[in-house]
């Protein structure tokens, strides 16, 4: 790798070095805690270093001593202020160190776009936010697009339906999402298109209040055409009691919060893990697994990537390459086996997930800055055997 003479690096450029394998060194000066609850991860493995700014201001001879030297240097903080101060003492030891323009903010705010050329009869697009393992997904067929789980920086999906020339039509949420802000009702107002969810998503689970969003009625078997494609849909509950998968062209499901490439969803974000385990395991046996093997399944999340990704920088596989890498989820000799695994391997249940529910139900507005709070770390959906 050629050595970088400039001071700064994006995040982009960051996901480009992981992606295509470079060896470097991640040098991340935030506090324990914060380091503990997220860090920068990659389909690639690298090199990463923790030393506290603080630690830098108190020792630096000590602190500069503890980065290994003969690798580029990539040093990460919070907003990019701390690591800016960082790399350049680095550069002065001399180090080849860069500062990660705009910290983990800018890497959580971050999407990588692909198009599945595996899919031939539409124009499929995979929006990833990396950071949170967030998978959208932009459907296209004959000029027509459908949107499915747009996250809330809706300006992603409009500029990529200007870039490739496709008109939005539609836009839909598998469900009520717990751990991301939707960006369909906000999407949908401003294009004067119709946003879909069932409506059994459309009450706070814990709250027990109707929402106050503008949204048309999903159910199970609906179907909804655009340009040349067809769109069903599987009413799955279970991860919520209105969890919706859609199958597209009779080949293409896109199965929100159900089925994940590594582990399935669980099944307590609305505090009622008890009840919905087995309708999950209901939803999953008679509704999805029941389809062909060679269905290619789009989930709504990963959980890592380097177990999920896949070498063009995609996350997605057949049904039956699924099942036959999960054998504990999918394999289960009976449904009290099977939510019992369930509910034993559950991960903690972030408190922010409650109010982020709010949010996609219209009950609560957050401004920029408590959005990215609720927002902050990558999704826990799946059950912890994923991680």
């Amino acid at each position: 790798m050629a050595t970088l003479t400039k001071t700064t690096i994006s995040v982009a450029e960051l996901d480009e070095m992981i992606e295509r394998g470079e060896s470097f060194l991640l040098l991340d000066v935030r506090n324990q805690d914060e380091f503990e609850r997220w860090k920068i991860e990659g389909r690639n493995p690298f090199e990463t270093v923790h030393i506290p700014y603080f630690q830098f201001i108190e020792d630096e001879d000590k602190s500069v001593s503890r980065v290994p030297k003969g690798k580029q240097v990539v040093v990460v903080c919070a907003k990019g202020g701390s690591s800016e101060y960082v790399a350049d003492v680095l550069r002065q030891r001399g180090y080849d160190a860069v500062n990660l323009e705009g910290g983990m903010i800018a890497w959580g705010n971050y999407y990588r776009v692909r198009r599945i050329e595996e899919v031939t009869d539409v124009a499929l697009y995979q929006i990833i936010r990396v950071a949170r393992g967030d998978l959208a997904y932009a459907v296209v067929s004959n000029g027509e697009g459908i949107l499915i789980d747009p996250t809330r920086h809706t300006e992603q999906y409009t500029n990529l339906a200007e870039r490739e020339g496709f008109k939005i039509v539609a836009i839909f949420d598998t469900h009520a999402h717990a751990d991301h802000i939707s960006g369909g009702p906000k999407l949908a107002k401003a294009l004067g298109v119709p946003y879909f969810m069932h409506p059994y998503d459309a009450i706070h689970p814990i709250d027990m209040l109707p929402a106050t969003i503008e949204y048309e009625y999903l159910k199970d078997g609906f179907t909804f055409q655009f340009g040349n494609a067809t769109l069903k849909g599987i009413h799955v509950p279970g991860h919520t009691l209105g969890n919706m998968a859609f199958l597209v062209n009779d080949r293409y499901l896109f199965t929100g919060d159900s089925i994940f490439i590594v582990s399935v969803a669980r099944p307590d974000l609305g505090g009622r893990g008890q009840e919905w385990a087995p309708i999950h395991y209901e939803s999953l046996y008679k509704k999805l697994l029941v389809l062909p093997d060679e269905t290619l399944v789009f989930p709504a999340h990963f959980a890592t990537a380097s177990r999920e990704g896949r070498p063009d920088g995609t996350f997605y596989d057949t049904l039956g390459n699924i099942k036959r890498n999960n054998p504990r989820e999918y394999q289960s000799p009976s449904k009290e086996a099977f939510v019992e695994f369930m509910l034993s391997t559950l991960p903690v249940f972030p408190p922010q997930y409650v109010d982020i529910k709010r949010v996609n139900a219209g009950l609560l507005v957050p401004d920029e800055e408590k959005a990215q709070e609720l927002e902050l770390g990558k999704n826990v959906c799946a059950l912890a055997d994923a991680y």
